[in-house]
């Protein structure tokens, strides 16, 4: 349910970090209270990072992190606030299984918080496990086997 249009794009984190970093604080730190050496943990410049662009502005973003040969985390899917609910965190978490899948991994994780279960579960993923608390926030892990 995409009402908004959008471009999701892969990107270099040096050249894109500034955007990448602004809708984390908003979304992360100012939004939800994480501290910043929490959401900021020194892993950005190791992941591969996707931006969703609406006319050309920076909406929304997210990491995928490398766990090991089978293995890929989704991680710090963030979309502004005026943006929610239009199908931009559906568009990059899409993007994020797509490129799962191209680059050969055959399972994708992730810990969502509460709220945005349902997102990830329309799109396949599956809970694992019980709820656990992560920088004060409820989550749940989830995963998905991505077809070769």
């Amino acid at each position: 349910m995409l009402l908004v249009t959008c471009q999701v794009r892969w990107v270099n984190y040096l050249l894109a970090q500034t955007e990448i970093r602004q809708i984390r604080d908003r979304v992360f730190v100012q939004e939800q209270q994480i501290p910043l050496a929490h959401e900021f943990d020194g892993q950005d410049p190791y992941a591969l990072h996707a931006l969703a662009y609406h006319q050309d502005q920076a909406v929304g973003t997210l990491r995928l992190r490398i766990l090991n040969a089978n293995t890929i985390k989704l991680e710090r899917l963030a979309v502004l606030s005026p943006f929610r609910g239009q199908g931009i965190g559906s568009s990059l978490t899409q993007a994020a299984l797509s490129q799962t899948q191209r680059q050969g991994y055959q399972q994708i994780v992730l810990h969502a918080q509460q709220y945005i279960v349902p997102l990830y579960a329309k799109l396949g993923f599956q809970a694992q496990g019980e709820p656990f608390i992560e920088a004060d926030i409820p989550h749940i892990k989830m995963g998905l086997t991505v077809a070769a």
